[in-house]
């Protein structure tokens, strides 16, 4: 019986076909099943959008649409978006193309009317359409869920494109989908989104609920180009007075205004924020902060982004104390609400503000780095703790700034009660320890800078004019200058999360 059987004959043997022939098989039939089913009105979009993608032109416009909106939120959503392309592309055209070289699928199932005029010669997995559509669609869906709602279909249609035109079979599109999300999620660990940042939570100050802004008087700086964002704050607040002004006469207007509000409001940027803040504790009044300049930074440590947050938290009297810090010298002193500095960076301010208004704020402050980096100078000489140092940089900011990936530090805490002292050592090649400074955030120890919170700070031996810049002013000091906290001194409209 055994003798009839023939083990060693393995030419009969039936071949067992692997997990990936087999999909294969379902992605081929799927191919089919794509090209032969009939897409209502497809015809005349699909195709158009696959080519308006290419080179990613599509979603470059889009950035730029929604860039145009000129709300801060949707500029950083289309920025994250454009960052999450990139990095899409880069991965798919130096490792995923190159990795897996797969031929494009047969065209003669796809009807002639659908197929794209020119072929892609490339490999056909994964796709870098989906790829960068995905990139877009999720790193805008991170920053702001509702642009993302907006963008996400026309990004779905992108990839169904390219099953539709016949150039890629449908794992093609499902990797490349994959790629451009894990890219963006990949950017937001490397810079973390607002909505990331998580801010503590303070004991809510008693303020009044405005329901259409009656007792509000809002004080909007002209050169700032806050027009809009008044007029929107309007229809929102209709009982609200806003007073218009040019910047020399922003600081008359508000006292001004001070002395017949219930709540003193500002719109404009740090500089006119901080003539508001005085004002405001002078005259005990609580403060709505309008974010109208370029950085904005103390709106948006508040978690004010735009008059949507602030007609929020008018209407329903939702408010936190939040510190302020002041500087006295001999002669005087002011309040500052972000940072306050000496050494080259009242040397970027002011060439910032020479250039700012010929080609703009952001182009203004890169062009001022470079131009103070390479000026031949000497360092600051400053008496700190009975020691006569030469520095290139001492930074205080009104609270601890904290650094997430590679953003930029924020603020998570507007009333910790400290002050966030960076120094930069003085030595040979500023340019080089100013950019290590900042590229490594808040050390505690190093040869070239070094970080200590403290709630006060006195500064002595301090040269005859020396420049002083605080909230994006400045000033010339001499001798000796006194750095102090002012706890919880400010009421601010803030718009609270639940159980806030």
């Amino acid at each position: 019986m055994s003798a009839d059987l023939d083990l060693t004959d393995r030419t009969t043997t039936p071949k067992v076909r692997g997990p990936l022939c087999r999909l294969l098989d379902l992605d081929g039939r799927l191919f089919e099943a794509a090209a032969a089913w009939h897409w209502p009105g497809a015809e005349r979009v699909l195709p158009r959008l696959s080519r308006g993608a290419n080179h990613g032109v599509l979603w470059f416009a889009t950035a730029a649409a929604m860039a145009a909106t000129r709300t801060p939120r949707a500029r950083r959503a289309a920025l994250r978006g454009l960052a999450s392309l990139g990095v899409a592309s880069l991965t798919i055209n130096t490792i995923g193309k190159r990795s897996v070289r797969r031929a494009r699928p047969v065209l003669d199932p796809v009807p002639l009317v659908r197929q794209l005029t020119r072929q892609p010669i490339t490999t056909s997995f994964p796709s870098g359409h989906a790829a960068s559509a995905a990139a877009f669609a999720t790193g805008v869906a991170l920053e702001s869920p509702a642009w993302g709602a907006v963008v996400a279909p026309v990004a779905f249609s992108v990839a169904a494109s390219r099953v539709y035109t016949g150039v890629h079979f449908p794992s093609d599109v499902l990797a490349g989908a994959a790629f451009g999300a894990g890219a963006a999620f990949l950017v937001r660990r490397l810079v973390p989104t607002r909505a990331q940042v998580r801010r503590q939570a303070r004991p809510r100050a008693e303020a009044p609920a405005l329901p259409e802004g009656e007792g509000l008087v809002m004080v909007a700086n002209r050169a700032s180009g806050t027009a809009d964002r008044v007029r929107a704050l309007q229809g929102a607040l209709p009982k609200a007075e806003v007073v218009e002004c040019a910047p020399e006469e922003v600081g008359d207007a508000l006292a001004k205004a001070a002395a017949r509000a219930r709540v003193l409001g500002v719109c404009g940027g740090d500089g006119t924020v901080n003539t508001a803040a005085g004002i405001a504790l002078r005259h005990g009044l609580p403060l709505a902060v309008l974010p109208g300049g370029t950085l904005n930074h103390f709106a948006y440590d508040l978690g004010v982004e735009d008059e949507r947050d602030l007609v929020r938290a008018v209407r329903h009297g939702e408010a936190v104390r939040v510190d302020a810090a002041r500087y006295d010298t001999g002669d005087g002193g002011g309040l500052f609400l972000n940072t306050l500095s000496l050494g080259v960076y009242p040397e970027l301010v002011r060439e910032r503000d020479r250039w700012s208004h010929r080609i703009g704020g952001w182009p203004a402050g890169l062009l001022g780095a470079l131009r103070v980096l390479r000026a031949d100078r000497h360092p600051l000489e400053v008496e700190l703790a009975g020691q006569r140092r030469p520095l290139w940089l001492l930074f205080v900011g009104n609270g601890v700034y904290h650094r997430m990936g590679l953003a930029p530090g924020r603020r998570t805490d507007l009333a910790d009660g400290l002050l966030d002292v960076r120094v930069v050592h003085g030595g040979r090649r500023p340019a080089l320890r100013l950019l290590a400074a900042a590229a490594a955030g808040p050390l505690t120890r190093s040869p070239a800078h070094a970080a200590v919170q403290v709630n006060r700070l006195r500064l002595t031996g301090i040269a005859p004019g020396t420049p002083l810049a605080y909230d994006g002013e400045v000033t010339a000091v001499s001798g000796e200058v006194t750095l102090r906290k002012l706890p919880e001194a400010l009421t601010v409209y803030r718009p609270l999360r639940p159980g806030i």
